[in-house]
């Protein structure tokens, strides 16, 4: 059989179809991130960014909690709910950023500085939030960092981001890691440029994983949720956007009379992209994959994420 555009859109529907009545049967919830597919974005009960994720993960009264999304996410809400079941639809889809940090590493920064306690980004694993002091989003990390007393602290992995966190706290010596999202670093001050050469009109809107010298160049520096919220607020009707592609998506079907144009077409993250309705229907189906965080380890990176939850 020739396999069509109607074809496709057929097998999309029998898939969404099918998971409506497993998510049913299963008692499950789907949680999906802001630069997921598409179509996984338009099956989720619940979509933003990593903190929005969190919160939901840790209010949520379903059984099952299929996060569509990246390894430490659902970790993340396996530590803040030890009593369900967290599935993880590709057991492959990991964050390059949260492995460029580890246990080792981070003891060796509190050896050299004792006095500065540890903010830990949500994206990285849940041994290295079990050893961090409080844990972050892109979404409140300024405001994680100004509830702290310490004079020095110490962020980890993503250095633009502490970096960015350093510009509005003056007060404060940051001690960044070294670790940068692949994503996110391919977004140069030159691709901003054109962009805005292109679009004149557009507001430009950069996720704070971004280099300095890309976020001079912003009109805001925001999560991905706080890109929603800018973009509700703002009297402008076009906007550049200097963050992952699929963000693009729900952007567009929720403010369906402004214009949406992404600041370089490399910004793709290519483990967010491994999750496909496919996926999401055997993961229902199968119980496919479980991602349990051991007890040990989920006690002590509780402490980290309550406190994150915390601060508003």
């Amino acid at each position: 059989m020739k396999w069509t555009q109607k074809s496709q859109e057929k097998y999309n529907q029998d898939l969404k179809n099918k998971i409506a009545e497993l998510k049913k049967k299963r008692k499950a919830i789907i949680i999906a991130h802001n630069y997921q597919r598409p179509e996984i974005q338009d099956i989720a009960d619940i979509k933003g960014d990593s903190l929005a994720l969190s919160r939901a993960a840790a209010e949520t009264d379903k059984d099952v909690i299929v996060i569509c999304g990246v390894r430490f996410m659902a970790e993340s809400a396996s530590i803040l709910n030890p009593d369900k079941k967290v599935i993880l639809p590709v057991v492959e889809a990991g964050c390059p950023l949260a492995d460029m940090i580890n246990v080792d590493k981070i003891n060796e920064l509190k050896r050299r500085f004792p006095d500065a306690p540890v903010v830990c980004y949500v994206n990285s694993s849940a041994e290295v939030k079990a050893v961090s002091d409080i844990c972050c989003t892109s979404s409140n990390a300024v405001e994680v960092v100004k509830s702290l007393s310490a004079e020095r602290i110490i962020t980890l992995p993503d250095k633009n981001l502490g970096l960015y966190i350093a510009s509005q706290v003056p007060g404060k010596k940051i001690i960044p890691w070294e670790g940068f999202c692949p994503s996110h670093v391919r977004l140069s001050r030159e691709d901003v440029l054109l962009a805005k050469k292109l679009h004149p009109r557009a507001k430009f809107l950069a996720h704070p994983e971004c280099y300095p010298e890309v976020l001079e160049l912003a009109d805001g520096v925001c999560s991905t949720k706080q890109m929603f919220d800018y973009v509700a607020s703002s009297d402008s009707q076009e906007f550049i956007i200097g963050t992952e592609k699929g963000i693009i998506h729900g952007l567009a079907k929720e403010y369906t009379d402004k214009r949406f144009y992404l600041a370089s077409e490399h910004l793709i993250c290519a483990d967010m992209k491994l999750t496909t309705l496919g996926w999401v229907a055997h993961a229902l189906e199968f119980m496919k994959y479980e991602v349990k965080v051991p007890e040990e380890i989920r006690n002590r990176a509780k402490k980290g994420l309550d406190r994150m939850l915390e601060v508003k």
